[in-house]
């Protein structure tokens, strides 16, 4: 496949092909974040910290954690490979049948969820808010109650994304969640004044709603409406989705345990230690979402359609994908470690908020944003086993970053305090990340070469020479914590255009080959086509 050291053609254009609907991710991701920072702004100008929210914000957790699991969780790690693999080995018409089939049992799977879920309502929340009074915990169950088939709409809409993206269409699911933000938010202000709380209830059924409707006209504008269809238990691709569904789900449920283990540990610190972790982990999944996710969802369907035995054309496209996400993400690391008192003033630094908590969220910031290299590798190498249908590998490394957190968390506790938290968050997610590296490359009988000395001489230098540019910004122009807020944010804004662009000039001047990748993204088409042979619409 590769001669005299170039890449061959099918792996530059899947490459190509990756990069844009990475791209195109972003766009709808970011549209997707400030949109769902406007909601929490509409939410707290509406109802404050009260006790109403408490109830909704533990009816929504439950709900929102069923979401993550099951829906865009386990669902999209089983389905998207086997639905690619069909749509590309055996025609639309194979492919439209297994998602109607899935579509099928989904349905059934789901609302047995829903139903249980409402059931076991009361003991749920008393699981998760044990300390709340009963008047707010009886709100909350009744919350939750309601909120429950929020989960099927998220689950419908999740395998509606996985079907497009498999077609090439990553626009319209990118913009889903952003349309949901919308939704939310015109029905709070509209309907929150006459029926408090429960207007946030309803507000999250009808942008879940929404979320679902949009991808599913979609996909039947693209020539596979999702209706539900008697599944044919002789399906073989059916049961191996089914097969892979179980384990992607106990792998994924062990990733929410990450957090928890924090604030355990968290709890035996001074007062506060929860809250600025938790603040700090907001700020760092802005770059996460933006960059990490978007590259892991673009790259899934391109893996999944490389034959298993093409082992040499799925190492590369794995290598090209880890090598882009880093490379976005390096930059993003210095400038986030060194930016981090000020970033954190300008998000947060206002009533409440005092000093001990500006320091202690940068402290945080900092150590977390060290992990982002290392939850790039991890994110985008699981897909990588979703590709190649090892469950086992993927459980392996999740549970790597579970042990990892709390060993590491337990040994920085003492000396780090709640930065030791973050940065043993950020220990584990790397070690687990290089981790899937080795059992992928296991699996294919050849290291991936990601990190080969020539690349990672180049990107040390840019590295080097984004954290002194960054440095002597702010020594020579030093932030202002005490200036008008229009005035901080131009220095930020300022600061984080000018490494930019020096990273641009730099990284391009030592030929770096993810601006080959990124000038085929934007200028090539890959011939006019998908890899579906369709039209690219998306």
């Amino acid at each position: 496949m590769r001669a005299h050291g170039k890449e061959a053609p099918e792996v530059v254009q899947r490459t190509s092909t990756m990069i844009r609907h990475a791209l195109t991710m972003m766009v709808g991701t970011l549209a997707s974040r400030v949109l769902g920072l406007a909601r929490e702004i509409f939410t707290a100008a509406l109802f404050g910290a009260s006790g109403l929210l408490d109830a909704f914000n533990v009816a929504f957790t439950l709900a929102n954690l069923a979401r993550q699991l099951l829906a865009e969780g386990a669902l999209s790690a089983s389905f998207v490979p086997v639905f690619s693999r069909v749509l590309a080995a055996k025609g639309k018409e194979a492919a439209a049948r297994l998602a109607r089939q899935t579509l099928f049992v989904l349905l059934l799977a789901t609302s047995a969820v829903v139903a249980a879920g409402m059931v076991l309502s009361p003991w749920l929340v008393a699981i998760m808010a044990p300390g709340v009074d009963m008047a707010k915990a009886g709100l909350a169950v009744a919350m939750t109650r309601f909120m429950f088939p929020f989960l099927l709409f998220v689950s419908l809409a999740a395998l509606a994304m996985g079907v497009l993206n498999s077609m090439g269409s990553f626009f319209i699911p990118a913009l889903a969640p952003a349309l949901s933000n919308v939704v939310y938010i015109i029905i709070i202000v509209l309907f929150s004044s006459k029926y408090g709380a429960w207007g946030l209830v309803a507000a999250v059924l009808a942008g879940g709603a929404a979320q679902f409707l949009l991808q599913w006209l979609w996909s039947a504008h693209l020539g596979v409406p999702l209706v539900p269809d008697q599944p044919d238990r002789g399906d073989p691709d059916l049961r191996v989705m089914l097969r892979l569904f179980l384990p992607y789900a106990a792998g994924l449920s062990l990733n929410q345990v990450n957090p928890v283990i924090s604030r355990m540990f968290a709890s035996f610190l001074q007062e506060g230690a929860i809250s600025v972790l938790n603040y700090a982990n907001r700020v760092i999944q802005l770059p996460l979402g933006l960059f990490v996710i978007a590259v892991s969802q673009a790259v899934l369907p391109q893996l999944a359609r490389c034959p298993l035995d093409m082992k040499e054309e799925f190492r590369d496209l794995m290598r090209d994908a880890l090598r882009f996400a880093l490379f976005v993400v390096l930059p993003v690391t210095a400038v986030m470690v060194l930016l981090s008192s000020e970033i954190v003033h300008l998000l947060f630094f206002r009533g409440a908020f005092n000093r001990w908590a500006w320091e202690g969220t940068a402290y945080s910031l900092a150590m977390y944003s060290l992990g982002l290299p290392g939850m790039a590798c991890s994110t985008v190498v699981m897909r990588g086993l979703y590709a190649r249908s090892m469950p086992r590998a993927a459980l392996y490394v999740t549970l790597s970053s579970v042990i990892g957190t709390a060993l590491f968390s337990f040994l920085l506790m003492k000396p780090l305090s709640y930065g030791g938290l973050a940065l043993g968050t950020s220990l584990a997610f790397t070690a687990s990340g290089l981790y899937g590296i080795h059992l992928l490359s296991r699996s294919l009988g050849t290291t991936l070469g990601v990190f080969s000395p020539a690349w990672m001489s180049k990107m040390g230098s840019a590295l080097l020479g984004v954290s002194g540019l960054t440095v002597a910004a702010k020594t020579f122009l030093p932030y202002a914590p005490e200036a008008p807020l229009i005035v901080r944010v131009f220095w930020t804004g300022g600061i984080l255009l000018f490494v930019a662009c020096a990273y641009a000039a730099t990284t391009a001047l030592l030929r770096f080959p993810e601006w080959r990748w990124l000038k085929d993204a934007c200028v090539r088409k890959v011939g006019g086509k998908r890899e579906t042979g369709k039209d690219d619409r998306s």
